[in-house]
Formats: C-alpha cells, structure tokens, sequence
C-alpha cells in the first residue's frame, strides 16, 4: 500500500500555486471593478486545485508507460514508475479527482448563475474539457503534451480560461483590456512547463517527446523562454496603465528584480539545476497576482 509521503509527492503540490494564481486574478479582478462574490472564488480556487491534481496524477501515469520517466530523467521520478503506488491504484485516484472536479464544477456554476442555460451549459463543456484536457496531456494513444501542444493549453486553461472564466462567473461579464491579465498568467504558468521541459530535453527527446524545448534547440528555448516573461510582466503593466486609479496598483513592480534574476538563471544553468526554477517562478507568479491585489485595497478608501 503506497505511503502518504508517495501520495503527496505524486499530487505535486508545488505547482497548486500555480494554479490558483488565474483565480486568484480573476478574483481580484472583480474586487477591483466591485464584482467580487467570496462563495464564487473559494468554489473557483477548490475546482481549480482539483483540476491541478487531477493533472499530476495523469501525468505521473502517462509518463509511467511511454518512456519519458526513465533513469536519464533529470527532475523527480514518478512514483508509479518508480513502484511506489500501483498502476490500479493511480487510475482510482484519477477518476476520483475527476468526479471531485465535476461536482464541485457543477456547484459552482449553478451557485454562479443560479439557472440552467446556455450560459450555464457553455461553462459545463468548458469544464469537461478542461478535465479532458489534463488527463490527456500525457495519458492515452496520442497525448497532446508529447506533440509540443502542452504550451498552447497551459496558456488557454492557466491563462484566458482561469482569469476571464472566473471573473465571469463572480460578474456575469467581461471586458476586453482583462485580457492582459489573463495573458500574463498564461504566459508565465507556459513559462513554468518551458523550464520543466527545458530541463528534461535529454530524456524527451530519447522518449519521443517532442516539447517545446526539444523542437527548438536549449539555446532558442531559452529566448522563448526570456520573451514568455517579458511579455508577461509588460501585459501587467500595461492593463495597469489603462485601468490606473491609484499609484498602488504598480505594487505587483516590486517583484520586478526577482524576474531579472530568474532570467539569470534560466541563461545559465541547464539540466537537473533548473529544477528549482520551476518552484521559483512558480510562487513568483503567484506572488505579483499578490502584490496585484494588496495595490488594491487603497482604493476601498479612494472609491
């Protein structure tokens, strides 16, 4: 019987700050514009976090079967190839965080909306989709994430999907210029696989992964991933110039040298030396939606 410790390991709970920063947006998002329901964003945060487990779990399953775990592997072993839980076992724990992320899914969409429409409907296939999406990205006969096309559903789900769904669903609307908050965490939750693909290179491409960084060359994946956070942080700043009230919404700016010196890095250090770049930019991702939302509440006294 497989230990908790194997457990945890296996639900990476390191990458849930990651993903709880698209709702995190979305939510300050409509506390700054006065949309905010706390029910919709602990309902939000808690699908989201389901969701982000369900993926690990799916991938650690995935990679168990097609050879991108093997002993080349320069980040963490997975703990189905590894033997430390059971192939049965795993597939339990996927269909159980799948059920939990469509019940609570459905909840909270009905709490959104309070009735079944097409509205409502237009959110449920989202939803299934996005369950789809992180079983598939590395488990069944063709999946996505050894294509290289991890990249553009990272940025769908952890980008548009999470900040302007979530913001939808506490405001029944959106707005155009939201979209560069949405783009922000698309590009830098896409600049957390980039390292982690950048740092397995050796072993996907032995494995037949064909990643980002594997099409590209180290060299060129570092410049995409350099651009994946300049144009990060600029849409930032830019949607805080266009919606600027108070000089405190720039906070999210002190986190501006922490970036520099995460683009260091990411030009010189390669392999297993990576590895700790994922948890960096990772929390510092979640650390400016912070920052974001702490600039905001002067203007509870300036409104």
């Amino acid at each position: 019987m497989a230990s908790v410790k194997s457990w945890v390991r296996a639900m990476r709970l390191r990458t849930l700050p990651l993903a709880a920063s698209s709702i995190l947006m979305g939510g300050a998002l409509a506390f700054q514009f006065n949309f905010f329901r706390p029910i919709i964003f602990f309902l939000s945060l808690l699908t989201t976090v389901f969701l982000q487990i369900l993926s690990n779990l799916a991938n650690d399953y995935g990679d168990a079967f097609t050879g991108v775990d093997s002993e080349s592997r320069e980040g963490p072993s997975r703990t189905v190839s590894s033997g430390e839980i059971l192939p049965k076992s795993m597939k339990n724990a996927i269909v159980l965080f799948g059920i939990l992320s469509l019940v609570t899914g459905l909840y909270l969409v009905y709490i959104a909306f309070g009735k079944v429409d097409y509205v409502f409907l237009l959110f449920v296939i989202i939803g299934l989709f996005a369950i789809a999406a992180a079983v598939k990205y590395t488990m069944g006969k063709s999946p996505y994430g050894y294509k290289g096309l991890g990249d553009v559903f990272v940025f769908f789900f952890f980008g548009l999907v999470g900040v302007l769904g979530s913001y939808f669903l506490h405001a029944e609307m959106v707005s155009v210029e939201l979209v560069l908050p949405a783009i922000f965490c698309g590009l830098f939750s896409t600049g957390v696989l980039n390292v982690n693909n950048m740092r397995d290179i050796q072993s996907d491409s032995e494995a037949g992964k064909r990643s980002i960084p594997v099409r590209l060359g180290i060299e060129k994946a570092r410049s995409y991933h350099i651009l994946l956070v300049i144009f990060g942080y600029l849409s930032m700043v830019v949607f805080t110039v266009l919606t600027f009230t108070s000089i405190y919404q720039f906070t999210f700016l002190i986190a501006l040298p922490v970036l520099i010196v995460h683009i260091k890095k990411v030009t010189q250090l390669e392999g297993k030396n990576l590895d700790p770049l994922l948890k960096e930019l990772s929390l510092a991702t979640l650390g400016i939606v912070i920052l974001y939302g702490i600039g905001l509440m002067p203007l509870l006294f300036i409104l």
